[in-house]
């Protein structure tokens, strides 16, 4: 099946099935209750041009501590053209999660998946190959999401997104929220199971309930999807070692979290936790057209600057009042990472695209001019302004081509022109910034964006009023840009519109609003 064909047939699956409000065909056994072993649905992720990692769970009571579970891959929906198969032993040491990885299939082909143990059947997923590295790809089409806290509101955004002709889901971070039910809003649709997370069964426990919903299990089922994470997957606000209420044990905690997300998203074996430590950074070429860079800005950060008594963690501050913010050691990334992502952009194609956690373009919520040299949210990339720097110099000096920073994390849409230097006003625009929205988490006020756009001329739009996810078509000469979201977050059944469209040519950086 070509992609083109994998398009129209997943167009009319998808459209046919949410306008009579059922589950696709795919995803349709992942709500049945005579399904209880794959009770949280299928995933895929990580698409390499000969593979992917594809990702079930088995679910239910009284599972033995070893399982056998086949895996199918197919070129069509019925099975009847098998491409791989195999099988994978699970074990209750890693919650009964299986990450296999097939390898000989095609370069830049849509596929379909399955699994099967203790005679029972999963839903079928759509998943498909990343494109040979010196493919001529015409097209990539891709949503970035994040931020989906339960007890906020219902996805429909997801539901939406699982109508997309998607290559790629990229979701950028918060993936759970550790907060307990009593934290929930007093107007919750639906609360958090139990209290705050902090140990490994408290942690596989809310990706359970997370899981379980059929929204973003059909978004799971319908494309591969390239992660990272942020804080909530472990804790608010944690850098490093450190943990936002400074807690002794927080090395144990981390690693728990650390392992059960690994468990429960489509990751490779070879990303399983060790010591505690989780690589998340990594890169995927689109054959010519693009090169994905994903980075994590939370394992090797130092902690933030200047923060509250007895707490660790962000805090808004004036630069007066805290000189550790122009510290020039100080990095969101780590040494390490920071030199990797230094070293690999690409020359050679037409586009470099950034996925990380935050908005990386200068806020200030005063006047930086003024005598407190503006105030800043610390948690950010405003909190680590010259590693910021250092990596939008490196893009200015070695002249990049069409660099696109992707970002999540503040609950709101941006829209910036990226410079090396935001003092300067006759500086140039180097790359272009879309930090989307949250899936259902509640952003600022709207009248506190609206008062800060004053001061930041490099934020050509800022919307934190509305819930949904960034719908992007890249080619070789523009990347179109729509900001789509949900009428009511509350709702699960709710419409979805376009808050705005914006346009990025090809060796002109900076988005330009279209239409």
């Amino acid at each position: 099946m070509s992609a083109a064909d994998a398009r129209a047939t997943r167009r009319g699956l998808l459209g046919l099935a949410l306008a009579a409000g059922a589950a696709p065909l795919f995803v349709r056994h992942a709500r049945a209750a005579d399904a209880p072993r794959f009770a949280l649905g299928v995933a895929s992720g990580q698409p390499r041009p000969d593979g992917m990692v594809l990702w079930t769970m088995l679910t239910g009571a009284d599972l033995p501590d070893q399982a056998t579970v086949q895996w199918e891959v197919a070129e069509d929906e019925a099975f009847a053209r098998i491409a791989a198969r195999g099988s994978e032993t699970t074990m209750a040491d890693d919650a009964h999660s299986v990450h296999a990885e097939p390898v000989g299939l095609k370069p830049g082909h849509w596929y379909f998946y399955r699994f099967s143990a203790l005679g029972q059947r999963s839903a079928i997923g759509r998943t498909r190959t990343a494109p040979a590295p010196d493919a001529a790809v015409a097209r990539l089409d891709f949503i970035i999401a994040s931020c989906q806290r339960w007890d906020a509101g219902h996805w429909a955004a997801w539901r939406h997104a699982a109508a997309e002709p998607l290559d790629l889901v990229i979701f950028l971070g918060d993936y759970i929220y550790e907060y307990g039910r009593d934290s929930a809003p007093a107007d919750a649709v639906r609360r958090h199971d139990g209290g705050k997370v902090r140990t490994l069964d408290g942690y596989r426990a809310r990706h359970t309930q997370y899981r379980g919903d059929p929204a973003l299990q059909a978004a799971h089922a319908a494309a591969p999807w390239l992660l990272v994470w942020d804080d909530h997957e472990v804790d608010n606000d944690y850098a490093g070692l450190v943990g936002q209420d400074l807690q002794f044990d927080f090395a144990v905690q981390r690693a728990a979290a650390y392992r059960a997300y690994w468990e429960f998203m489509p990751l490779p074996k070879s990303a399983r936790p060790r010591d505690g430590a989780m690589r998340m950074h990594g890169r995927l070429d689109w054959g010519r057209l693009a090169r994905v860079h994903l980075v994590d800005d939370r394992q090797f950060r130092d902690v933030q600057a200047c923060p509250r008594p007895g707490k660790a963690g962000s805090n808004t501050v004036d630069v007066t009042d805290c000189p550790t913010l122009r510290d020039p050691k100080r990095t969101l990334l780590g040494a390490a990472q920071e030199a990797w992502l230094a070293e690999g952009w690409s020359t050679d194609r037409p586009w470099n695209l950034l996925a990380q956690q935050t908005l990386m373009a200068r806020c200030s919520w005063t006047d930086p001019t003024g005598p407190t040299g503006g105030r800043y949210w610390t948690e950010g990339w405003d909190g680590y302004a010259p590693a910021r720097r250092r990596l939008l110099d490196a893009v200015a000096q070695k002249k990049l081509p069409g660099v696109v920073v992707l970002g999540g994390d503040v609950h709101a849409n941006y829209v910036a022109n990226l410079k090396a230097d935001f003092d300067d006003d006759k500086a140039p625009v180097i790359a272009s910034e879309f930090c989307g929205t949250s899936i259902s988490s509640l952003g600022l006020p709207q009248a506190r964006l609206d008062a800060m756009r004053a001061f930041n001329p490099q934020l050509l739009h800022a919307r934190s009023d509305q819930r949904g996810y960034g719908r992007f078509t890249l080619e070789r000469q523009r990347l179109q840009v729509d900001l789509r979201v949900v009428d009511d977050a509350r709702d699960p059944a709710s419409g979805m519109s376009s808050q705005g469209r914006w346009d990025v040519e090809a060796g002109r950086p900076g988005p330009q609003r279209a239409g």
